[in-house]
């Protein structure tokens, strides 16, 4: 059986930049931060991060009130997303055989607000008959790619990834495999995520938050910096259209480029700390199934939450790998780190970046750290014809992604 090729035709971002990739795109192009201070948050106490990157929430009214009872902020992002990406991509889905259109969509869990909410009204008198019947579809772990597939009819293949920080990234893989398989013909693939002081708590738990910038929130995180102290949480959506490679072709579609190989690895190790050599592993096996030799990536972009351990262990997973020879950004010192969205929004970047021939920098990554050396930490703006990109995605259980593209 010959494998399929599979190519991204189309993509959409909310962001904390604003609604649409070019939103995303203008605030990188112009070096902005995202990050604020989190009014109301101090009130809870034992949070030591005050930081975060929201999204101003815009024209969710124009999502049909039957459809959007039943979806948390975070599968309106996704749903705002999805509508971007299909139109980019310049598919009418009244056109297609909708059994054979589907959606991947990841995230760490569902509705964080949602979640809370349903507590904080059931708990005080244990009383469940307070509870209206849509906040369960709100809180499933399958909310955002259920509530994209409701509101857009579709009948295909529908799944969920959760895998953390990795899940975006495992949506698209997935996707990856269902086309090249035969399976679909057309995926919605990405993640989607929602801040809450709930979900910087499980960070902050764990030591892994900023906690010295409140008062500077612009200023983290610092992604392989010598003065990195965590990360801060952010929140959105990136979806990517994957579809058949003929297909695409035979209907004279933009093409960002083609999606030539995919690998997921755990280190089976330690449940929060990165692991260099299952990382190291991740990596090569991708570029095993793309065909593609180290020296040929001519962009990677990093996950570099900004964590101690985490950077260290990507920048040495990389220096083995690529030395200094390739350039390395990442992008959560402008957005935070969108966990369970990163993979597909910082794509959807690269993408663009891909498409300008411009690498961005890592916004606050100032005097890189001692222990992230040796790699080529782009700094200031690049310009550089971008055939091939390596996206890295790294999530809490050692789970590893890591995905090729390359320019037709």
């Amino acid at each position: 059986m010959s494998l399929k090729r599979v190519v991204i035709t189309g993509i959409g971002v909310v962001s904390p930049f604003g609604n649409g990739v070019p939103a995303l795109m203008k605030g990188i192009e112009e070096g902005r931060s995202a990050v604020r201070f989190m009014e109301g948050w101090d009130q809870y106490n034992g949070l030591q991060s005050l930081v975060g990157a929201p999204v101003t929430m815009q024209g969710e009214m124009s999502i049909p009130r039957q459809k959007r009872r039943s979806m948390g902020r975070m599968s309106i992002f996704a749903a705002q997303a999805a509508d971007e990406a299909l139109a980019d991509a310049g598919i009418m889905l009244a056109d297609e055989d909708l059994w054979r259109v589907g959606c991947v969509v990841g995230s760490t869990m569902g509705s964080a607000k949602s979640i809370n909410d349903v507590f904080e009204t059931m708990l005080p008198d244990k009383d469940l008959s307070k509870l209206n019947s849509t906040m369960f579809f709100q809180c499933m772990s399958h909310t955002a790619t259920v509530n994209v597939a409701q509101y857009l009819g579709l009948t295909g293949t529908i799944m969920a990834a959760s895998a953390a920080c990795a899940s975006a990234l495992h949506a698209i893989g997935i996707g990856y495999d269902l086309i090249r398989l035969g399976r679909q013909d057309i995926l919605l693939c990405g993640g989607a995520e929602e801040l809450h002081p709930t979900v910087t708590g499980s960070f902050d738990i764990l030591f892994a938050t900023s906690t010295k910038f409140n008062d500077n929130p612009g200023k983290t995180p610092r992604p392989f910096d010598r003065d990195r102290d965590g990360l801060v949480c952010g929140e959105g959506s990136g979806i990517l259209v994957l579809e058949e490679y003929e297909r695409a072709v035979k209907r004279n579609a933009t093409i960002y480029a083609e999606i030539t190989g995919f690998s997921t690895t755990a280190s089976g190790i330690h449940v929060s700390q990165s692991n260099k050599e299952s990382m190291v592993m991740c990596i090569r096996q991708a570029l095993a199934d793309s065909g593609v030799k180290p020296e040929e990536i001519d962009y990677i972009n990093a996950h570099a939450t900004a964590t101690l351990q985490g950077d260290q262990e990507e920048a040495e997973a990389i220096r083995e790998i690529f030395g200094a020879l390739v350039p390395v950004s990442c992008l959560k010192g402008n957005i935070g780190h969108t966990l369970g969205a990163a993979g597909a929004i910082e794509l959807a970047a690269s993408l663009k970046m891909m498409e300008t021939g411009m690498i961005y920098p890592t916004l606050n990554l100032e005097n890189v750290s001692q222990d992230c050396e040796g790699i080529q930490h782009v700094m200031h703006p690049l310009k550089k014809q971008v055939n091939t990109v390596l996206k890295n995605g790294f999530a809490f259980g050692g789970i590893n992604a890591a995905l090729v593209c390359k320019k037709i």
